[in-house]
């Protein structure tokens, strides 16, 4: 597995050996030794998995603490336009975000860490899966507004789908006003 560093603290991508022939496939989606050897403490105690179809966008969101939770995310089907956003206020990276396309055919994934708002933009439909290291608490759910012009994100997509929920979350700067790490 190569391990990809995006000059964020913490936050990595990942690219795992394919072993393939006239059968299909074979890797390695998740190997603790790996993440330990970067230093970077998992425990994962939750899966999870959605389906988007084509245009769809989710997030940016997050789980405040006590509930933080770090993710390593992939696409099982389709590809997408993943976003992290830096929101630990302590750190040198805090607003910085990355983009990468998460592509089912590539098999790539990214670690996200406690302390980053997350969301993606399904290019293709797509099936999304995502390890988390805490458990979901809905009161601990947090979120950035999607379009916000302080973060001046390119999604890709032109008028993409979004559901109310995500509509109406704060703004960056609102965060900055009260971050929650």
């Amino acid at each position: 597995m190569e391990i990809i560093e995006t000059g964020i603290e913490g936050l990595i991508e990942l690219q795992p050996k394919v072993f393939g022939d006239s059968r299909g496939f074979f890797f390695e989606s998740y190997r603790e030794s790996a993440f330990k050897e970067f230093g970077i403490e998992t425990g994962f105690v939750q899966d999870n998995e959605s389906f988007s179809v084509k245009g769809t966008l989710r997030g940016l969101h997050f789980q405040k603490p006590p509930f933080a939770q770090g993710k390593l995310v992939r696409v099982l089907t389709g590809k997408v336009f993943d976003v992290v956003v830096d929101i630990r206020s302590t750190s040198k990276t805090f607003g910085q975000h990355h983009k990468v396309i998460l592509d089912a055919e590539q098999h790539n994934q990214i670690y996200v860490p406690p302390g980053f708002a997350h969301g993606f933009a399904a290019l293709e439909d797509s099936v999304f899966a995502y390890k988390c290291t805490n458990y979901y608490n809905k009161e601990s759910e947090g979120g950035i507004l999607w379009n916000d012009p302080l973060l001046g994100l390119d999604w890709g997509i032109e008028n993409p789908i979004v559901s109310e929920k995500d509509m109406v979350l704060p703004t960056f700067a609102e965060l900055k006003a009260n971050p929650s790490f």
